[in-house]
Parts: structure tokens; sequence; C-alpha cells
């Protein structure tokens, strides 16, 4: 199976929540600490689940997220 991993620009994120909800593996959190913005943006953790479908990425409306497949 494919392994990947995510960068979310915390900058960018509005905290929307949209990714965590599409999330198949619920790898994607919301962070407890404000960006500059004001927003609690969505982080993800170091997840060894990630397939890097980028699900993720697609559904942001920001463009916030990265996708990385090994």
């Amino acid at each position: 199976m494919a392994k990947g991993y995510i960068e979310i620009d915390r900058e960018l994120c509005k905290g929307c929540e949209v990714c965590i909800f599409f999330c198949p593996k619920r790898l994607i959190q919301q962070s407890d600490k404000l960006n500059a913005n004001g927003y609690l943006p969505a982080s993800y953790g170091d997840g060894d689940e990630c397939t890097g479908c980028a699900i993720c990425a697609l559904v942001c409306p920001e463009v916030a997220i990265e996708v990385y497949r090994d």
C-alpha cells in the first residue's frame, strides 16, 4: 500500500474543518493554537497510516495542503 504525508500551511488555513471531515483515516485534527489570522488551523500528526490519497488537498478551499507520496 502506498505511503504518504501531508503538509498544511498554518497561515493559509482558516480552520473550516473540511479536510478533517473528509480524511478517510482521520489523521487530521484541529490545532489548539491560533495562526496569525486568528484561526485554529488544521494540523497533521505523524500518522504512518496516510496513503497520500489527496482527498484533503482536493477539498481544501484555501489550497493550504500539500500531499507527498513515498
